[in-house]
């Protein structure tokens, strides 16, 4: 039998959905490196692939020859055995994006604290202070956004585990998995250009930023596939996804903007199922940023929330886009960059 992607072939074993038999759907099967005698199991290497990036972490392609495992689950129910897994990698992949972006946005901050223009240092130039400024609220939101995510998986493992931290762990997390990876894309892409043509040479650390930030909106399910997660969880978990929405509408009252996108990230929800299918990435899309903004108003200063509330959320979005650099200038940018960069 050969596969044809085998991620990590290193490893000391691997789960892996197989049939067992020509008819039945697939089942779960725990494939170690070694069989039961301590000879090496029958999983052969037949070739490495050639990837974009994440060259540091192999991918295979392999062929089992009687290869040894052992099943996991019930025959036939491979799918719902391995997803706890795969629900637990897509964790993954919001901390590697989010760390992703810091690492970046330090490196970025860096660069502008020393590199000389016009006369001035680039973290003095106002311009430059946007950028930065704005890279800054999005790392310091992926970064907590991913915080709740870990404390929720720990917080939901007991069979009596509040609703709203199961919320958290099967809506939030591919709603986080969608939106965080994805802007790690872009977001490395304008930390590159803050290093200027250094950016874009093998040298320094950029390049290998920006080809290694793609591969976590691939992982564990590119982006439809956690859109059309979320609004399944949805229907699966009314009650969680109503304690959820409840819990958030309390941090919401002081926050106009927020409350508004909640009302409409409600009614979306509750709108015609074709159409929320066809509009699946837009509503994803702001439970994300509505999880976003719910943490910073707990946890960052009330200056710092409240630049990334309005806009992201508020009537400063339509002045902003989707362009790192555009907040308005009543914002303090020297005040977000600095807080960014103290240790």
């Amino acid at each position: 039998m050969a596969l044809a992607f085998f991620s990590v072939p290193q490893c000391d074993a691997h789960l892996v959905l197989a049939r067992t038999a020509d008819e039945g759907g697939l089942s779960c099967f725990y494939v170690p490196r070694f069989a039961p005698d301590g000879s090496k199991n029958a999983v052969q290497i037949q070739r490495l692939k050639d990837k974009l990036g994440n060259r540091s972490n192999a991918s295979s392609e392999v062929e089992f020859l009687d290869a040894y495992g052992v099943m996991i689950g019930d025959e036939g129910r491979g799918v719902p055995t391995i997803i706890e897994m795969a629900n637990t990698t897509r964790l993954d992949c919001v901390i590697g994006s989010a760390a992703l972006m810091r690492a970046v946005l330090v490196e970025a901050i860096h660069h502008a604290r020393h590199r000389m223009a016009f006369g001035a240092k680039l973290v003095d130039q106002p311009l430059m202070r946007n950028v930065l400024a704005d890279l800054a609220l999005e790392s310091e939101a992926a970064t907590l956004l991913f915080m709740r995510l870990a404390g929720a998986f720990e917080q939901s493992a007991s069979k009596d585990a509040a609703p709203v931290e199961r919320a958290w762990r099967r809506i939030v997390t591919p709603a986080a998995k969608f939106w965080v990876c994805k802007r790690a894309l872009e977001f490395t892409g304008e930390a590159m250009e803050v290093w200027g043509g250094n950016g874009y040479v093998e040298t320094g650390p950029m390049a290998r930023f920006y080809r290694e930030a793609p591969v976590n909106s691939i992982w564990e399910g590119s982006g439809n596939v956690m859109c059309l997660d979320v609004l399944r969880a949805f229907e699966r978990e009314r009650d969680a996804a109503h304690a959820l929405l409840d819990d958030w509408r309390g941090d919401a009252s002081a926050h106009p903007a927020l409350a508004r996108a909640l009302q409409s990230l409600v009614e979306s929800l509750s709108g015609d199922p074709a159409a929320r299918e066809a509009s699946a990435r837009r509503i994803v899309q702001q439970l994300a940023l509505c999880a976003q903004a719910v943490l910073m108003a707990r946890h960052a200063e009330s200056e710092v929330a409240d630049a990334f509330i309005e806009t992201r959320l508020g009537d400063a979005r339509g002045e902003t886009g989707r362009v790192y650099g555009t907040l308005p200038a009543r914002f303090d940018h020297a005040g977000i960059v600095a807080r960014a960069f103290t240790p």
